[in-house]
């Protein structure tokens, strides 16, 4: 790998990382990216570059067009050099994804040289704080498993209507009235403290109920 695209839109930290890249012993191609369509086209001629972007100052409009960027270019590494990323955006992408690396902008020195180094390797790296922030979520979000939260039936059901199958549709396939898949949703729903399919959607994602491959077919 000797291609870098920087896809930040913050002038001081694109200085910073042309003076990074330029430390390192194996020169480096770097391109930039001003929004996502340049992005996509320069990965498009370099498919096995390694994207250096601040996802909160570029015109991404949510995590899911990064997972699908993702499956569209395996062999593109990611390297998130962002402030303010949510601990759910984090659980999401790094629990769902295997390509992305992640450095906050308040990273140590040292730690951004190395998850630099890492992410050129095809390694992903996580920075300490992000390690230390998803260790404790990890505590409080899964006191409850899936299992425990809901019974195979119903995380049957959730998987169907995640997957755009309609009342309708689930009924048939069970062979039970559409009354009955009604009252199941309506118990999901309690249970996972959600009020629609969008959220409960989001949780059958978290709780690895759908994978992620199967959701964007």
């Amino acid at each position: 790998m000797n291609n870098i695209i920087l896809a930040d839109n913050q002038d001081i930290t694109k200085a910073g990382w042309k003076f990074l890249t330029g430390q390192l012993s194996e020169p480096m191609e770097l391109s930039e990216a001003v929004d996502k369509k340049e992005l996509i086209a320069l990965l498009l001629s370099n498919p096995d570059a390694l994207v250096i972007l601040d996802y909160t100052l570029f015109d991404f409009e949510s995590i899911n067009e990064l997972i699908i960027l993702q499956t569209r270019f395996p062999d593109t590494s990611w390297l998130l050099f962002s402030d303010e990323l949510s601990d759910d955006f984090l659980r999401n992408l790094l629990y769902n994804t295997h390509s992305f690396s992640v450095l906050l902008k308040d990273s140590t020195m040292d730690e951004i040289r190395t998850g630099l180094k890492e992410a050129l390797k095809g390694t992903r790296y996580i920075c300490n704080h992000v390690s230390n922030v998803l260790l404790d979520n990890s505590k409080k979000y899964w006191v409850h498993s899936p299992g425990q939260v809901l019974t195979i039936t119903e995380q049957e059901i959730l998987k169907e209507m995640a997957l755009g199958k309609t009342t309708k549709e689930i009924a048939l396939k069970r062979y039970v009235s559409v009354h009955t898949i009604m009252t199941h949703r309506k118990n999901i729903f309690r249970k996972i403290e959600v009020n629609n399919i969008h959220e409960a959607t989001k949780y059958a994602i978290r709780a690895g109920i759908v994978d992620l491959a199967e959701y964007y077919i």
